[in-house]
């Protein structure tokens, strides 16, 4: 009898799971809108009254004191999060014309200012409300610090919402500046994939340039120009961690210059993933210098290779990826029609590059001394 009811036992814990982890995600999702509507009404008040010159010097930290002593255990009200709720506030003002109806009243004053008000967003036209409400207030906090316009702030919080993003990974987003290099991957997924779903995916997946900015040329000892594919490859490898964040989500690295013995000729393949999310085999080849057609014939065949002898039965076709240092896009993916496997090309920049962009020219160097 107790082996004929496993399976439904099975069957019943499963679905219970499934029941409690939904509850337990709309319950978290509900309380952190909460929180956020309560902080920016907090925001609102302690905005007023002390920017206009209602409070005395000190007094945040002294509201703070004073309501870690009245109410025990209280979390998340230190003087530094007080003011990062009035920087929440003042930078997402203009939502203030929505403002739902009162919560509480601090005072029994008439005046507005005494008033902490709640948050509401229902229907505010091109805001994205549920990614707004979906994050953290620490994930918002680094987005207000870390970036100024208002298009690349939601853009972000879209990103950190659909991506379930750490505050680590969005402020290395930040730092990359994912919103100006959002452009996709040159590639030929579109044709290549079977499954529609898995091309979105793909396309959606890869970025047209990345930052490898734990890459540091001067503690190489190298110029940029000067170091060479594998170089490169030991880089990646000993920092992989920060790669595999970089490219992307669901990456597994299995490992560099896989070796391959085909109808008696070895192949070496520069790095070798799969990716979780399109259940496929990834191999990423460096190249130092601009694009050459030559290059997707290479990768071309070690796809093809990976196709007969490591690809499983339950798996996607493998996709392949050319890294290099530079690449006319219209050319890449004009030359990218001629192939039937799923390949695409993106370039890199590493740390140096960055940071040259950042200096004046020569001349201005030369105005300034």
């Amino acid at each position: 009898m107790k082996e004929q009811l496993t399976p439904q036992y099975n069957d019943a814990v499963k679905q219970i799971k499934t029941a409690i982890l939904q509850s337990q995600a709309k319950a978290l999702a509900s309380v952190n809108q909460e929180q956020l509507a309560l902080y920016y009404g907090i925001g609102r008040y302690i905005s007023q009254n002390s920017r206009s010159g209602f409070w005395g010097k000190d007094a945040i930290e002294t509201i703070s004191r004073e309501l870690s002593s009245e109410m025990p255990g209280l979390r998340g009200f230190s003087p530094r999060n007080l003011r990062n709720m009035r920087i929440f506030y003042e930078q997402w003002e203009y939502l203030d014309s929505n403002l739902a109806v009162t919560t509480a009243k601090l005072q029994s004053s008439n005046n507005e200012n005494d008033t902490i008000h709640q948050l509401q967003l229902t229907n505010y036209e091109n805001f994205p409300i549920t990614a707004f409400f979906g994050i953290g207030f620490t994930h918002h906090c680094a987005i207000l610090t870390g970036v100024k316009a208002l298009q690349e702030r939601l853009f972000y919080i879209q990103l950190c919402f659909n991506q379930s993003l750490t505050v680590e990974r969005i402020q290395q987003q930040i730092s990359e500046d994912a919103y100006h290099n959002q452009g996709k991957m040159s590639n030929n997924f579109a044709y290549t994939m079977p499954d529609y779903k898995q091309a979105f995916q793909a396309i959606q997946m890869f970025k047209d340039s990345y930052l490898l900015d734990f890459i540091n040329t001067e503690q190489l000892g190298q110029r940029e120009e000067d170091i060479d594919e594998r170089v490169l490859e030991n880089e990646i490898v000993h920092n992989i961690r920060n790669f595999i964040m970089t490219f992307g989500k669901g990456f597994a690295y299995i490992g560099s210059q896989v070796h391959y013995d085909k109808l008696g000729h070895d192949h070496w393949v520069d790095l070798l993933f799969f990716n979780r999310i399109l259940r496929s085999l990834v191999v990423v080849e460096l190249k130092k210098g601009i694009f050459k057609p030559a290059y997707l014939g290479q990768l071309s065949h070690y796809l093809h290779i990976l196709d007969d002898d490591e690809r499983l039965e339950n798996e996607n076709a493998p996709v392949g990826i050319i890294l290099c240092k530079d690449a006319d896009k219209t050319f890449v993916e004009y030359v990218l029609q001629d192939y039937p496997r799923p390949m695409g090309v993106a370039t890199y920049q590493i740390r140096q590059k960055k940071l040259m962009e950042l200096l004046p020219d020569e001349e201005e160097i030369k105005k300034l001394l």
